[in-house]
């Protein structure tokens, strides 16, 4: 079965590049001097810090499992000049009603964080602003009520 496409922009490329490089270079080791240190303590069957420090070697495998595959399907969009269009990689500025401009960056999945302003372009307001102009009015389904956001810029 081929892997599906994973769509990041350059400066989620890197991120995630480095933090797969510091799990696999320092928190490995870590863990490693965890476990080594809990097995060291004796008692297996009832070593609290054995377990925990189990559990945490395979948070960090899982996590560098998971970058590696996102970062071998990856695809790199780059941030071209505004199009006036938008696309993953576009900067939108909306408006909702009266309220004040919020600015989203259009991204892929992997690297979205809305608390930083980097939205999906699957999420119901990416999807909604996908292909949109300045000007436009997008209408996203929320649970209370329908939500309208008019595009004011895109960079």
């Amino acid at each position: 079965m081929a892997e599906q496409v994973v769509y990041l922009t350059r400066e989620g490329y890197e991120r995630l590049k480095a933090e797969l490089e510091y799990l696999r270079t320092v928190r490995r080791q870590e863990v490693a001097r965890r476990l080594h240190e809990a097995l060291a303590e004796g008692d297996i069957l009832e070593n609290a810090e054995l377990e925990a420090a189990r559990n945490e070697q395979a948070f960090v495998e899982g996590r560098i499992m998971e970058l590696e595959t996102l970062l071998g399907t990856a695809e790199i969009v780059e941030e071209e000049k505004p199009s006036g269009v938008v696309n993953v990689g576009s900067r939108v500025t909306v408006v909702e009603g009266d309220g004040p401009p919020e600015t989203y960056h259009i991204v892929g999945p992997a690297e979205a964080d809305p608390s930083q302003g980097r939205i999906s372009y699957e999420s119901p307001l990416g999807k909604a602003l996908l292909g949109h102009r300045v000007g436009d009015e997008v209408r996203v389904s929320a649970p209370a009520r329908v939500m309208v956001f008019r595009i004011v810029d895109i960079a």
